[in-house]
């Protein structure tokens, strides 16, 4: 079950009291305080790891509290400190404050940790209030309570490449030829009900180099008001480098006019936000082997005026799969020497 929004209550342990006690032994004619103080708590830590792709396990179990700190005890023992607990997340998950809404952090990284609930500490025990003056003291104090707090868990798979169009253009068949990813295929709208990942490899050893593509379930007219499946899966590709949009021009469809097609679907990115629109695009006329010559036409030369790679493929048959898979793999590592030319000149300045 792909899971992409969470809610969760943690509660970190609270600290142990503190003893109240005196030694009673044999041969000590002048005992004294001897209460040991309470154990801390346990914090509640976050991790990131790519063992885990959906946030499943935090939709069924909304709660997670960390062990509390034992009680101090007598002959200045101190209380056993409680276990922490450790939650996986996915990588690409943002934990948002509930209450404010405020970014606490983006685990955009593998094997990123961080505490996101502090322990309670461990009250003293009676042995540090004595002094020369208070030689048995009575007092000791009660162990601090661990923070609780209530957060907001939102996935958004990483990716280098986002397949975007209408529903039924061929998305999760040329994901199918290009990786090993097996998404459920039928020639019915909205097959597709969460996003699939797949990896791509091109070139051969030593030379061989990959990208990450997801394919996100189909858009219509009106998805950034509710419409189909609404744009609730648009945020899994604010990450990705570039945009791979797939327009049918066949007559299978049942639409006629591809261009408009291909305005409404950036019209629903340009609605969605967060810069979807102005990321690089390449053009892709799917089920070309079946086109409708007119339409395959029409779309080229609107991809000519506005300037966009343009490409024709059948992801049934296989034709210009091979072509596309190589002009995306080469924007995409051109996309990356500039990310990584511009942190390293942020870095020097």
């Amino acid at each position: 079950m792909f899971i992409d929004e969470a809610r969760i209550r943690i509660k970190a342990g609270d600290g142990g009291n503190g003893c109240m006690a005196f030694r009673r032994e044999k041969f000590v004619p002048r005992g004294g305080p001897s209460g040991g103080d309470g154990g801390h708590g346990g914090d509640v830590v976050m991790e990131s790891t790519q063992r885990h792709n959906t946030l499943v396990y935090f939709r069924f179990n909304p709660e997670h509290k960390a062990e509390r700190g034992e009680h101090g005890m007598g002959s200045n023992c101190t209380g056993r400190a409680g276990h922490d607990v450790v939650l996986k997340v996915p990588v690409g998950t943002q934990l948002y404050d509930a209450e404010t809404g405020e970014l606490v952090h983006d685990f955009a990284h593998p094997d990123e940790r961080i505490v996101i609930a502090k322990a309670g500490r461990g009250g003293r025990g009676n042995q540090h209030f004595a002094t020369s003056t208070h030689q048995a003291p009575r007092e000791h104090e009660l162990g601090w309570p661990g923070e609780e707090r209530t957060y907001r868990l939102e996935l958004k798979v990483l990716a280098d490449v986002g397949l975007v169009g209408y529903p039924n253009v061929g998305k999760s068949t040329l994901i199918s030829r290009i990786s090993a990813a097996k998404p459920k295929i039928a020639d019915y709208p909205f097959t597709t009900l969460e996003p699939n990942l797949g990896v791509v490899s091109i070139g051969e050893a030593p030379h061989e180099k990959s990208f990450v593509v997801a394919d996100i379930p189909g858009l219509i007219e009106g998805a950034h008001l509710g419409a189909g499946l609404g744009v609730q899966f648009l945020r899994h590709i604010e990450r990705t480098r570039i945009l791979v949009h797939l327009v049918d021009v066949s007559d299978a469809s049942g639409r006629p006019d591809p261009v408009e097609d291909f305005k409404v679907i950036v019209g629903e990115l340009q609605s969605f936000g967060h810069g979807l629109d102005e990321k690089p695009m390449i053009v892709v006329a799917s089920k070309a082997d079946v086109a409708n010559p007119e339409k395959l036409k029409k779309l080229q030369a609107m991809a000519k005026r506005k300037k966009l790679p343009f490409y024709e493929i059948s992801a049934v048959t296989g034709m210009g799969i091979e072509k596309l898979k190589y002009a995306i793999g080469e924007r995409v590592e051109e996309l990356r020497e500039k990310q990584i030319a511009a942190s390293t000149d942020s870095a020097i300045k």
